[in-house]
């Protein structure tokens, strides 16, 4: 079952380039999936999802204690913080039946249930308030998994009978209602998600990076796969194995290869019904120590680097910092610079805007309007708003009445925007948005 899986998973993507004629095409955005961050220093960040989980590790060799805290102790243990990406609660996930074992409906056919069906008061930050307060005061962090761990939109493969939110407005309500629920009884304000199953499209217009726009999240991904939430035919022995053997090969191969990403694990069980986590997180993070690394939670791996491929040693670090502290789109939504890459007429404008034009976007296409803002730029495109505004303000013109978003800007278009010669490279136009902000 694990490789039907993996290979639902990979056969998704392949159709996905099929379908639209090569990889999705990435595009400036004020929301950013970030998986792994440019740094040379030996740092990493760690993040476990669903839970808090009140229920025992399975099988159970820490005299029943709940598995947070068992993870919560080894870490403490190792001087190793993360980030627990929580749900809120999920017994409101019913009617449903529980499907079968080692696949993905082990935990209900419908919808998902955590820590296990029929088991909901057991699990989520609503049922578990002690652990909350543990993982706090024990300086993790917490990001928001959704307050149902319901689908954002429809997902045909792998989970294609399982319901999702019927619409844009309740996927933020459910983001919101976790935020609320953290702030008002913890004082924290959580500024990362992660969406239920990787899950991005909601409908034809409207993605999980927009619903993060609208409610002032940034996309917390995973480049490192710490292989916790797979079970195994061979049985438990072998899943804690394999929580360590690839980190292992891969630390092997070359001691700074974790420096900068982002581990993936689960507070919770796997598809089995068990938690291998609690036996293999002390092998990954003796074999963590053993190289050096620091183990944090992703808001301070951040901290250290926002970007995926600059690091904050390059001189033109600071310059995006600036943009990025003002609300200026001037990554892309994989979280990378790519300073090589010729800046379009669309990147330009996305430049010269912020925030609040990428939220009216999203609030108009979830109001239902469609349409063009000019002949070749439908409301839908990510750079519709900020093409509209640079016209509107006279920093670019149209090209016989198109805005040609793709097409690489001018010596003449640069000069005009910034009243100045501006150099053509990306680098020197970020850099001279971040002077005017000044």
């Amino acid at each position: 079952m694990t490789i039907l899986i993996k290979a639902a998973k990979a056969g998704k993507r392949t159709l996905k380039r099929i379908v639209k004629g090569g990889s999705r095409k990435s595009h400036l955005s004020v929301t950013r999936r970030i998986e792994r961050v440019k740094l040379a220093r030996r740092v990493v960040a760690m993040t476990f999802d669903d839970g808090p989980c009140l229920l025992p590790a399975n099988p159970d060799h820490f005299g029943e204690r709940a598995l947070t805290d068992v993870i919560l102790d080894i870490m403490k243990e190792y001087g190793a913080r993360g980030t627990f990406d929580v749900v809120g609660d999920t017994s409101a996930n019913y009617p449903d039946t529980c499907g079968k074992d080692g696949t993905p409906a082990w935990g209900g056919v419908k919808f998902d249930h955590y820590p296990d069906f029929g088991k909901d008061s057991f699990g989520g930050a609503v049922n578990c308030p002690e652990q909350i307060e543990r993982i706090l005061a024990e300086g993790h962090e917490l990001s928001n998994h959704g307050y149902l761990h319901r689908l954002m939109g429809r997902q045909r493969f792998v989970y294609g009978a399982r319901q999702h939110h019927e619409n844009f407005g309740a996927v933020t309500e459910d983001l919101l209602r976790l935020h609320r629920l953290i702030e008002e009884k913890y004082g924290v304000s959580m500024t990362l998600s992660r969406p239920p199953h990787y899950v991005d499209r909601i409908d034809d217009a409207l993605t999980s990076y927009d619903a993060y726009t609208a409610t002032g999240y940034q996309y917390m991904a995973a480049s490192f796969d710490g292989a916790g939430w797979l079970p195994s035919a061979a049985g438990y022995e072998e899943e804690v194995r394999l929580m360590s053997a690839p980190l292992a090969a891969a630390l092997e191969r070359d001691p700074d290869t974790l420096a900068g990403q982002i581990i993936f694990q689960k507070d919770g069980y796997n598809m089995a019904h068990r938690s291998p986590v609690a036996d293999g997180l002390r092998d990954q993070l003796e074999l963590l120590s053993k190289y050096g690394y620091e183990v944090v939670p992703v808001s301070e791996l951040l901290a250290l680097c926002e970007v995926g491929d600059v690091g904050p040693e390059e001189e033109f670090y600071p310059a995006i910092l600036r943009c990025l502290r003002a609300g200026r789109p001037v990554l892309f939504d994989d979280n990378s610079f790519r300073a090589a890459k010729p800046v379009t007429r669309g990147e330009l404008a996305m430049f010269l805007s912020g925030r609040e034009l990428a939220c009216e976007r999203v609030e108009r296409l979830c109001g239902g309007e469609r349409g063009k803002v000019f002949s070749d730029l439908p409301l839908a495109h990510p750079y519709s708003l900020a093409a509209k505004a640079a016209v509107e303000s006279g920093r670019l013109a149209l090209r016989d009445g198109k805005f040609a978003p793709d097409e690489q800007v001018t010596a003449a278009e640069l000069r005009a925007a910034f009243g100045r010669d501006v150099g053509t490279s990306r680098t020197e136009i970020v850099t001279a948005v971040a002077e005017e902000l000044a």
